[in-house]
């Protein structure tokens, strides 16, 4: 029997030499996500809108890893600051490899009562920024010749079906079938894998005041599934996807614990 039998190279080099965007980074997964990917090696930018305080709060507390944390406030909508995240990642004097979108809007207006601009507001958020950003990142590996790895953020919304949820769920539902169209687009020797994660009722982020609430407890106590999820959760499933060696495009991703195979059990 060779040696060489069971000789496996699971390439534990880390993310060392490697920046990542991570637009909506310092939110409550992407705090989480960001903690994973710094102690992994990487060098991080930082993407927010509005809470600079968060931002600089979860930047000292990345800096424990040693890695550069560059901050940029703005919406990804414009593309200023899209630009600007791109700048940054060019800044950080290591290959600008993933971007990790994690924007979103929850758009809790009821469809009944919704208008246009209502709608509107929601694929610019949910949709049409995460899309426009994920296509200048890769028009820059592109130009470099680089190979790199795209992650968005839907929603379990989006691949199972939730009353009252049109207007969340429609915008994020587009961006999976656009994500896999850019996977297929990008894809090939040296390419740009592109994934999508579709978190389910989590801890963290928009899903937190609904648990809050109690709306989700049933889900739960009936053991559908056996607990809320974490951002820890969500973290670990960005860096399968992000790891330099992965096999993985072109997929959706849902974080869930099993409620959109199960909540049909719940009734």
């Amino acid at each position: 029997m060779s040696e060489s039998e069971f000789q496996f190279d699971f390439n534990e080099a880390g993310l060392q030499g490697k920046t990542f965007v991570l637009a909506g980074g310092s939110g409550g997964l992407g705090s989480a996500v960001a903690h994973l990917l710094a102690r992994d090696g990487a060098s991080l930018v930082i993407g927010f809108h509005r809470d600079a305080d968060r931002a600089k709060r979860l930047q000292a507390h990345l800096s424990r890893f040693g890695r550069a944390v560059e901050l940029v406030g703005g919406d990804i909508g414009d593309p200023a600051t899209r630009q600007a995240l791109l700048e940054a990642g060019e800044r950080t004097g290591d290959q600008v490899y993933g971007l990790v979108c994690l924007v979103g809007d929850p758009a809790r207006v009821r469809f009944d009562d919704a208008g246009t601009e209502d709608l509107d507001g929601s694929m610019r958020v949910n949709y049409y920024g995460p899309i426009l950003l994920a296509r200048d990142f890769a028009a820059r590996l592109r130009r470099d010749e680089t190979a790199g790895a795209i992650v968005l953020f839907s929603t379990m919304q989006a691949v199972d079906l939730f009353p009252s949820s049109i207007n969340y769920a429609g915008p994020k539902a587009a961006l999976i079938h656009a994500a896999r169209i850019l996977a297929k687009q990008w894809g090939g020797p040296g390419g740009i894998r592109v994934n999508v994660v579709a978190p389910g009722v989590n801890r963290a982020g928009m899903a937190l005041a609904s648990i809050q609430s109690g709306k989700y407890d049933p889900f739960v106590e009936r053991g559908i599934i056996p607990r809320f999820g974490r951002a820890e959760d969500v973290a670990k499933a960005v860096r399968l996807l992000v790891e330099p060696d992965n096999y993985i495009t072109g997929q959706v991703l849902t974080i869930d614990g099993g409620l959109t195979l199960r909540k049909d059990l719940s009734k």
